[in-house]
């Protein structure tokens, strides 16, 4: 099976002529791209890890979670990277799932239409998981290495 090729701009903004990506057409980068979200859009992204991680912890205890258990609620979410096991794409796929903000507030919004508290306290440790790891500038994996993400490697 043969997999096509789209060029689509590079996401990384620089000075300079504008560099292109190879984008396999199921959406995944053909390998890492060659930079990093920097500058101020940078900062903007660590504040909004900043609000996510304020705002899950916030609503975790506002929904009667206990603290006793906000440590290893948190490093639970980490259990994604058991896909790595299977291989770099799979590990990405399992890790990104677990990763993004949409799957955070999508359960949160389920526990207010639900009326389930069990459903917020997960939804509310989602985001702030999520939060915590683009302060300290952990992002979404690409399927070649765990250390390429779409804030830049994890080699630096």
């Amino acid at each position: 099976m043969t997999t096509m090729l789209i060029k689509e701009p590079a996401v990384v903004m620089r000075a300079g002529p504008a560099k292109t990506t190879d984008v396999a057409v199921s959406g995944h980068a053909a390998g890492p791209i060659g930079g990093a979200v920097t500058g101020l859009p940078r900062v903007w992204l660590r504040l909004e890890g900043l609000a996510g991680l304020a705002a899950g912890v916030a609503i975790y205890l506002a929904g009667g979670g206990s603290l006793l258990w906000i440590l290893p609620l948190f490093l639970a979410v980490d259990i994604s990277m058991v896909g790595y096991l299977g291989g770099p794409r799979l590990g990405a796929v399992l890790y990104d799932l677990a990763h993004n903000w949409a799957i955070g507030l999508a359960v949160l919004g389920a526990s207010v239409v639900l009326a389930s508290t069990p459903l917020l306290l997960a939804g509310a440790i989602l985001v702030a998981h999520v939060g915590l790891d683009r302060l300290a500038g952990y992002g979404l994996k690409y399927p070649t290495a765990f250390a390429d993400t779409h804030l830049g490697s994890l080699r630096r």
